[in-house]
């Protein structure tokens, strides 16, 4: 069991190694300003969740497992994931940002494609997620319900709101991903509304079954995910996280938050990777 848990656990490293990759590549073809920072932070979680934990894309609707970035400013990583695991033609990435593209610098809902729901206006995305974990509770549907907010997100009362709905309503088939890079579009996230170390309490103060974790370690995100939910609790996974992870120039700079990438500055991100340009 240790060796099939290690042997996926690597797999998923050189994934999201990948995600990063690509999403690096998007920001500088698309010529103008993308949001890094923000979706390097939670390329683990997209690999982990895509590549180990929903299930088959092609099942009918109601045993199909639901994802929902709520985050939807970090968009690079759900693309990427989309494309890695072939629930979207990898092909669709050189177009990001372009005209006519369907992948924008926000999520707009395309099921087709892997894009559940239209998402970037701050704390609705939970509030959809906690919607489609009712509605299966009421319809008798087996799929499970993924959704990932951002920490400066946390700041809204939608968020809240939400969150108290999916304890009310006994959401044992609902799993909140909270990606805390501490960091904002404004800054510090303790800077701005200083929650960012009391997620954890809050959350199990609502009646959350809660884990936190190092959200940038693979093993820690896969067993996290893999800890089945508590009879009639929602789960919630607190992942301390690193904004702008895995490029020197960019882990905890703000000016990664919203930026464009030069030729000049991918070229030397792609190298950290240990890729040559």
């Amino acid at each position: 069991m240790d060796e099939t848990r290690n042997g996926k656990i690597a797999s998923l490293e050189l994934t999201a190694r990948q995600l990063r990759i690509d999403a690096l590549k998007m920001a500088n073809q698309c010529g103008g300003n993308a949001h890094l920072g923000g979706a390097l932070s939670i390329m683990e979680a997209m690999a982990v969740l895509y590549g180990a934990v929903m299930n088959d894309p092609g099942l009918p609707y109601e045993q199909r497992d639901k994802f929902i970035l709520s985050k939807g400013h970090a968009v690079l990583a759900l693309y990427t994931a989309l494309a890695a695991f072939g629930r979207m033609d990898k092909g669709l990435l050189d177009t990001f940002m372009q005209d006519g593209s369907d992948l924008i610098a926000h999520p707009v809902m395309k099921p087709e494609i892997g894009l559940e729901a239209s998402s970037g206006s701050l704390g609705q995305g939970i509030s959809m997620a906690v919607g489609l974990a009712l509605a299966a509770k009421k319809k008798g549907y087996t799929y499970q319900t993924y959704v990932l907010c951002g920490n400066g997100e946390a700041n809204e009362g939608s968020v809240w709101e939400a969150c108290m709905s999916a304890v009310n309503f006994r959401l044992d088939n609902f799993t909140l991903f909270l990606d805390n890079n501490r960091m904002q579009s404004d800054g510090m996230s303790e800077d701005v509304m200083n929650i960012a170390g009391k997620y954890t309490g809050m959350l199990q103060a609502l009646g959350f079954q809660v884990i936190e974790i190092d959200g940038n370690d693979v093993g820690q995100v896969y067993d996290a995910f893999m800890v089945p939910h508590e009879e009639g609790k929602p789960k919630a996974i607190v992942g301390n996280t690193v904004k702008g992870k895995g490029i020197s120039f960019m882990e905890n700079n703000n000016d990664w938050h919203h930026n464009r990438l030069t030729d000049t500055q991918l070229a030397a991100a792609l190298s950290e990777l240990e890729v040559i340009p």
